[in-house]
């Protein structure tokens, strides 16, 4: 996430399940921390969107992770 954050400036994760969205909460802050060095503020801004897995329609939680 920190390689893409620095070149790209923004990432996308979706996660699907309480588990899946700690370990994504968990993995933005270590981003974060990685980051921060080089003067690189990191927000995350968290929305609902509908996915299909295996034909059916679930709910994820998606994280645009980008720079203040």
């Amino acid at each position: 996430m920190s390689a893409v954050i620095r070149s790209e400036g923004s990432v996308e994760i979706q996660a699907v399940g309480a588990s899946a969205v700690n370990q994504a909460v968990k993995a933005i802050a270590i981003a974060r921390g990685f980051v921060a060095p080089n003067g690189i503020d990191l927000v995350a801004i968290p929305a609902f969107v509908e996915i299909a897995i295996d034909g059916e329609e679930r709910t994820a939680i998606k994280f645009v992770v980008g720079q203040r």
